[in-house]
């Protein structure tokens, strides 16, 4: 399974190594920040959700143009813009309580994702090519995946600094900025990959900067995946704070549990490659995806926190094997000068509904419905898939049609 992973091009692996502080950062940000402004800002669980959501909103709005920008101007301009900007946000967000601030810093790091994903996804194609794509994104994905799970367990920091005198505020506050430091730091990686030659050479008005070669095959990957986005928003970005309702547990306990699930997901990343060789693309997406809602619907009725957290881990791994397999898929099936726009798109329409669920979700959990959002979830999730199958099970990759060419 490893010998699939030799021979990945030089500017692949700094894509991935320019990812681990980000990630690592990420990991940390996203699975803490609800406890952090409810628990410990004191913060509403409505604020803290519309924060969240903003995010998200903020995400979507920007990446059409941020995808267009990449396109047009440059994948590795906007990488390194998104980078610097999601550093700097980082540290914004545990030095006010100002709700306005809050606000702007939630706007700006949607921006800073936005660029990031559409240039990233885009970049990693572009230095694959068809045959080691989806090995590049699995090995992306498990070593952001790995780097995530670390982050999340830089939380219990906080009590190392508490010891020396530190109140749990200020300890949160020196663990963001030290990390938004290292996360600034990978830049210079990223300095060292060169600029996509597949950028997009048009003339006109934004019509034409939009993927019309790849439209059709994106309305259906993005509609299925929007409903998958609104399930998955009822729970994950919520789960230190539903461990907290649920067991009474803080996010020194919470956020490694969660990050024990990322780097679970980052090493199942690495048979994805060959699960995809052996029954398919689109089926190993289906199935990984398919057995993962068991343990959706699981979660919820866990008796304590410890079954709980081993279930919570089988579906996220599950689930997110397939997502290096589905960013594979629709790199290698829009056209390459329209890759950046695509993931702009792409990523919009995951984010859109997945930040709108958010609401939702928080809402039922301070109703007390803790079960509600698992249930919902996996109900949306069944749906997903099912279109997903529908739309793309006759469909062969590039590379599936050149290895049963050679074998003829």
């Amino acid at each position: 399974m490893l010998g699939e992973y030799r021979g990945l091009p030089k500017e692949v692996n700094y894509l991935v190594f320019a990812s681990i502080f980000p990630s690592l950062v990420i990991g940390m940000f996203y699975t803490d920040i609800s406890y952090f402004l409810s628990q410990v800002q004191g913060l509403s669980e409505f604020f803290t959700g519309l924060v969240i959501s903003i995010m998200g909103i903020s995400m979507v709005l920007a990446s059409i143009p941020m995808g267009i920008a990449a396109d047009k101007y440059g994948r590795k301009k906007l990488l390194i813009i998104g980078n610097i900007l999601a550093s700097i946000i980082i540290a914004v967000f545990v030095l006010t309580t100002n709700p306005l601030l809050l606000i702007l810093a939630a706007v700006v790091e949607g921006i800073s994702e936005a660029a990031f994903t559409a240039s990233g996804s885009a970049l990693i194609a572009d230095k694959a090519g068809d045959e080691k794509r989806t090995v590049a994104f699995a090995f992306f994905g498990f070593v952001s995946g790995i780097a995530m799970g670390v982050g999340s367990f830089m939380v219990p920091l906080v009590i190392i600094f508490e010891i020396f005198g530190f109140t749990s505020k200020e300890g949160h506050v020196l663990l963001y900025v030290m990390l938004a430091l290292i996360s600034l730091a990978s830049t210079a990686i990223m300095l060292k990959i060169t600029e996509s030659k597949s950028l997009k050479k048009t003339e006109g008005g934004l019509r034409h900067l939009l993927p019309s070669k790849s439209r059709d095959v994106l309305i259906k990957y993005v509609f299925a995946n929007a409903i998958i986005a609104f399930g998955a928003g009822l729970v994950v970005p919520l789960m230190s704070m539903w461990f907290g309702y649920r067991y009474g547990i803080t996010d020194a306990i919470s956020v490694p549990i969660i990050g024990i699930s990322n780097i679970v997901i980052g090493i199942a990343t690495l048979a994805a490659p060959p699960l995809a060789r052996k029954i398919g693309l689109v089926r190993a997406i289906v199935v990984t995806q398919g057995v993962s809602t068991i343990f959706m619907f699981a979660t919820p009725i866990s008796p304590e926190y410890i079954s709980a957290s081993i279930v919570y881990t089988i579906r996220s791994f599950l689930m997110n094997m397939a997502s290096p397999l589905q960013n594979s898929m629709i790199m290698g099936l829009v056209a390459e000068d329209e890759r950046g726009t695509a993931a702009g798109i792409s990523g919009a329409l995951w984010r859109l509904p997945n930040a709108a669920s958010v609401l939702v979700g928080g809402w039922l959990m301070g109703l007390g419905l803790l079960a509600a959002p698992f249930f919902l979830a996996g109900i949306l999730y069944i749906i997903s898939i099912a279109l997903f199958w529908f739309y793309f099970r006759n469909t062969k990759m590039p590379e599936e049609i050149s290895n049963i060419n050679t074998t003829n």
